[in-house]
């Protein structure tokens, strides 16, 4: 997985300490633990998780970009977030899926 420094870029002045967490350990270590659980599933259960917590912005958009980028096809996609909306709500998996269209319509 490439390094990620969106927290440093976007947060690094004011949260520096929160900066390096999320790229150092949570992007560096946790989603590194390959043997444990892929980067394919983790970007499925990261996306469920998001929706789920009604974080409907950019992070989960970015997750969505990422679950596409380890290989989740546009069926599966569609297929976790409508298992999905039965457990977290259909409004949420409504702007979910908005997102979703989007990413996988992009080339």
């Amino acid at each position: 997985m490439e390094k990620v420094t969106a927290g440093r870029d976007q947060l690094g002045a004011f949260a520096p300490k929160f900066a390096q967490l999320n790229d150092d350990v949570l992007f560096g270590e946790v989603w590194a633990r390959e043997k444990q659980l892929c980067a394919r599933d983790r970007s499925i259960v990261t996306v469920v998780s998001l929706m789920a917590s009604g974080v409907l912005d950019s992070s989960l958009q970015f997750h969505i970009q990422n679950a596409k980028n380890h290989g989740v096809t546009a069926e599966e996609m569609a297929e976790i977030l409508t298992h999905a909306a039965f457990y977290a709500g259909w409004p949420k998996a409504w702007a979910a899926f908005r997102m979703a269209k989007e990413v996988y319509e992009q080339k």
